[in-house]
């Protein structure tokens, strides 16, 4: 069903047909990465936090963690993330297949600039069988992103 939410939303964008419908997990980094048929890296993963001001979603490298200074920098909280059983509530999507897509409505979605090193990145579709294969750009158009953040570590 939401791989289906997301065809939907993509139909919109004409961009539905980059949807790919995974044999194998797609549910970690590592297992994207071997599904799809590339680089860890390449994997844009949709982390997902709670602020004072409610949920927010970030769109990172694959290769990348959050840095906690600078996430308390940019956002004036200390990082915690949604916990796993309660991600699908704040999001709309179940751990695995969290992307930034057609989301619970209000929360903002940050792209970190860990992203912008690629022309082409894998965010996941709605499940964990699932991926699309999008420019940053169309990324960026896709999650009706609000703002480039630097938050993550490890990719320089």
């Amino acid at each position: 069903m939401s791989v289906e939410k997301v065809r939907t939303y993509l139909e919109t964008l004409r961009l539905d047909d980059r949807i790919i419908v995974l044999e194998k997990s797609s549910a970690t980094v590592d297992e994207a990465a071997v599904a799809v048929g590339c680089e860890g890296k390449q994997i844009a993963k949709t982390l997902t936090f709670l602020t004072d001001n409610g949920a927010i979603a970030i769109v990172a490298a694959g290769d990348t963690k959050i840095d906690n200074k600078k996430y308390k920098a940019r956002f004036h909280t200390k990082a915690r993330m949604i916990p796993g059983d309660e991600v699908e509530s704040y999001i709309g999507y179940a751990p695995g297949g969290v992307c930034p897509f057609a989301i619970v409505e209000g929360v903002p979605v940050y792209m970190d600039v860990s992203l912008q090193r690629f022309a082409i990145v894998y965010p996941a579709a709605g499940d964990d069988h699932s991926a699309v294969r999008l420019t940053v750009d169309e990324l960026w158009q896709a999650a009706k992103a609000v703002d480039w953040v630097d938050v993550c570590k490890h990719w320089e």
